[in-house]
């Protein structure tokens, strides 16, 4: 079963029609966000459960979940065959490991234009409810493909005509410079440790974002949103 956790992540999944099958909501929660979705999944004919709020913080795992926590099926996750037919842009994400960002680069990814993620099934975080929460609802709209290896993923991106971009503080190439050409893969590192050597070979360019300072890297979903929305304002997506 999927865990939704938080007041949009839920909101979200109710206003695109997500399969839920319950919601659960702290004992003296309010306000009219709350409200909201008690209306919605009276409307849908959801069930709503009133509990203590020990019992959400349980169900969460310890993430912060507001006083509002969903259970439906399973997030849906597609092969890449399924993705590439109708696709002009992806991001591919080489082994990050923080839910957090996991969702912070999707939630940009969507805000972007961009037409699915591609995921690791190992050694990599997965779509748990921090990342669904992080994600602020974009999970719901942003299809993710889920691979057993990003480099054989990548060949079969190139297989389909995309050229690949791999986002990397040694490219020789400003991301504010390169002429992106369709389609796209924009491949990300894992935190701290960048592209695995393999996936760098596996890049037609490597693209970096200049930085002043003393700081070699920056957030991995930061760099994600630099480089995604400048491609976007380009691409006039």
């Amino acid at each position: 079963m999927r865990t939704l956790i938080g007041i949009h992540a839920v909101a979200e999944a109710l206003k695109a029609g997500r399969p839920l099958d319950r919601v659960h909501v702290a004992k003296g929660a309010g306000g009219h966000r709350i409200q909201d979705i008690l209306n919605d999944c009276r409307a849908k004919h959801i069930s709503v459960r009133w509990e203590e709020r020990a019992a959400l913080d349980r169900m969460a795992e310890g993430g912060v979940h507001q006083g509002v926590v969903a259970i439906g099926a399973e997030s849906d996750t597609r092969p890449l065959e399924e993705v590439l037919p109708s696709a002009t842009m992806l991001v591919v994400l080489d082994g990050i490991e923080d839910p957090h960002n996991l969702g912070a680069v999707a939630r940009s990814a969507h805000a972007a234009g961009v037409d699915a993620i591609v995921i690791p099934e190992r050694r990599a975080a997965g779509l748990t409810p921090s990342a669904v929460k992080a994600a602020a609802g974009a999970l719901e709209y942003l299809p993710v493909a889920r691979v057993g290896n990003i480099n054989r993923a990548l060949e079969q991106l190139k297989e389909a005509g995309f050229w690949i971009y791999g986002l990397d503080e040694r490219g020789e190439q400003t991301y504010d410079t390169v002429d992106y050409a369709a389609p796209t893969a924009l491949v990300i590192g894992a935190e701290g440790k960048g592209l695995h050597e393999q996936v760098r070979k596996h890049c037609d360019f490597l693209v970096r974002i200049p930085l002043a300072g003393h700081l070699s890297s920056l957030n991995v979903s930061v760099a994600a949103g630099i480089a995604l929305f400048d491609w976007k304002r380009r691409s006039k997506r």
